[in-house]
């Protein structure tokens, strides 16, 4: 493996990045970068504040305003506010709406993406997301575009709410979900689309241990 390298994953909402992104830095020992947990962050400040996150021009004028820091506490990211740990709270459903909705204002998208590749420098960094090998790390050592099924990702979050105790109904989570597919690749700014030169991986038949043994396959590859 290279001394220093960069694995950016890309890929819609419930595909499982941040899961499989965490456990392939670990083996890697690598830095994760969960920053999607930056825009929830940035959401959730909107919702705290009154803002209407539907707002383009309401939530660009925020843009500079929010304070937003990433520390790693016993190796584990921790998402602060305002000096505030908010790493559940933006957690809450509300939030991932609020987060897809701000994620679309070119201002937010700017500050976040600059932030992240501060964050990213002079480290080995796995990195998951909607735009990293598009916008955060376009030479990234390796880029992954990560996918499954509406289906299969709604599957999996119903699970994953069951198992927190805030059970949702599977057809409202697969319409959000959908939504939000469409959210994400239509916006403006940094639509959700693969690299030109990222490697797809659809998981929809795989668990979590076969992703990320062909993440690792990857990567040995990508940085021979």
């Amino acid at each position: 493996m290279q001394k220093i390298f960069s694995i950016a994953i890309d890929g819609p909402a419930g595909a499982g990045k941040s899961t499989v992104a965490k456990a392939l830095a670990r083996e890697l020992g690598a830095m994760y970068l969960d920053t999607g947990a930056m825009y929830r962050a940035f959401g959730l400040a909107m919702l705290r504040a009154g803002v209407d996150v539907n707002s383009m021009s309401a939530v660009a004028a925020r843009a500079d305003d929010v304070d937003i820091t990433v520390e790693y506490v016993d190796g584990v990211q921790h998402i602060y506010l305002a000096g505030e740990d908010v790493t559940t709270a933006i957690r809450e459903p509300a939030v991932s709406g609020a987060a897809s909705s701000v994620s679309a204002v070119p201002e937010v998208r700017a500050r976040m993406v600059a932030l992240q590749r501060r964050i990213a420098e002079g480290h080995s960094v796995v990195m998951d997301g909607r735009d990293i090998g598009t916008a955060v790390l376009p030479n990234a050592t390796l880029k992954v575009y990560l996918t499954a099924s509406a289906k299969e990702r709604a599957r999996r979050r119903c699970n994953e709410l069951a198992e927190k105790g805030t059970p949702q109904p599977y057809e409202q989570v697969l319409e959000e979900i959908i939504e939000r597919d469409w959210r994400d690749t239509h916006r403006a700014a940094s639509p959700l689309r693969p690299a030109e030169d990222a490697r797809p991986l659809d998981t929809s038949h795989m668990n979590q241990d076969e992703v990320v043994a062909a993440l690792r396959r990857m990567a040995q590859e990508a940085c021979r």
